[in-house]
């Protein structure tokens, strides 16, 4: 009983029926497991463990893998916020509609098992580039990129089927620290300006540069301790004594409220806050 439970445990606490028989264990010891509670049958294929992840349990429950957004957070990737079970099923799936579920019918460009609990990761990003706005996406492939579970040029192969993940395959890069700066890069792209991502000034990186002297800070999910704010704001003291106009956001705002973004980085452009100051130039100019 022991042995079945750890083994169940090793494939992240649930089990498709086919996989427990070939890993020997017999019909017998599977029900007296069933009946002492060390196991759950969620499905008539499926069991599942009582401290299994309710993720996981659901697309057990389902008859399909946990795959896009779902799969990618359990992997331990940046995720847009999301309350969804992402549960990929067989095309001739029928179309149960469960509450909190989304079920993704479509067919990744990598063969899969009736009988695995998770998408294989190729699946799960061509899931995601087909499920959520392609700002969000690419940060979480950039994600994967950054953690090395996958290789850029790997992905620029892979025969994809759909032309999102194709365009996501061809321009992820290594460049941003975070999913925020990713979103706020593409977010720059959607109204024409270009930023300069991994610029040291000071000794320190910038997270974005606009022109010579427009900086962009962003903060991310983790909240700032006392001492994380001091640096920050002593950081930010240091450019503006340099010469350098200094726009910081929170990931909030640039999920949750980009017209105020871009609205700010458009007005700060307008007034010339991009340009080294003409005095400056003239100063330079004349030093030479």
């Amino acid at each position: 009983m022991g042995e079945l439970a750890r083994w169940v445990d090793g494939c992240g606490g649930a089990a498709h029926s086919r996989s427990v028989a070939a890993a020997g264990f017999t019909v017998h010891v599977v029900r007296t497991a069933i009946a002492l509670g060390a196991l759950e049958r969620v499905r008539r294929s499926w069991l599942v463990r009582p401290g299994c992840d309710p993720a996981r349990r659901t697309a057990a429950a389902t008859g399909g893998r946990l795959t896009c957004l779902s799969a990618a957070s359990a992997l331990g990737l940046w995720t847009p916020l999301h309350d969804e079970v992402h549960v990929a099923v067989a095309p001739t799936a029928s179309r149960v509609r469960a509450p909190r579920v989304r079920l993704h019918w479509g067919s990744g460009p990598a063969p899969t098992s009736a009988t695995h609990t998770d998408d294989p990761l190729v699946n799960v990003l061509f899931h995601v580039a087909r499920c959520v706005p392609l700002a969000e996406a690419a940060a979480v492939w950039e994600s994967a990129l950054r953690s090395c579970r996958t290789d850029r040029r790997i992905l620029e192969r892979v025969q994809w089927g759909s032309e999102r993940a194709r365009q996501l395959a061809s321009v992820a890069s290594l460049l941003s620290d975070s999913g925020i700066e990713t979103h706020f890069v593409h977010l720059m792209r959607s109204i024409g300006v270009t930023v300069a991502q991994q610029v040291w000034v000071d000794g320190h990186p910038l997270d974005g540069l606009i022109g010579d002297r427009l900086v962009v800070q962003l903060d991310g999910f983790a909240h700032h301790q006392a001492s994380d704010r001091r640096r920050d704001l002593r950081a930010d003291t240091r450019l503006a004594l340099r010469g350098f106009t200094v726009l910081r956001f929170d990931y909030h705002q640039i999920l949750f409220d980009p017209e105020y973004v871009t609205s700010t980085i458009t007005d700060a452009i307008a007034q010339g806050l991009h340009r080294q100051p003409l005095a400056s130039r003239r100063s330079v100019f004349s030093r030479r």
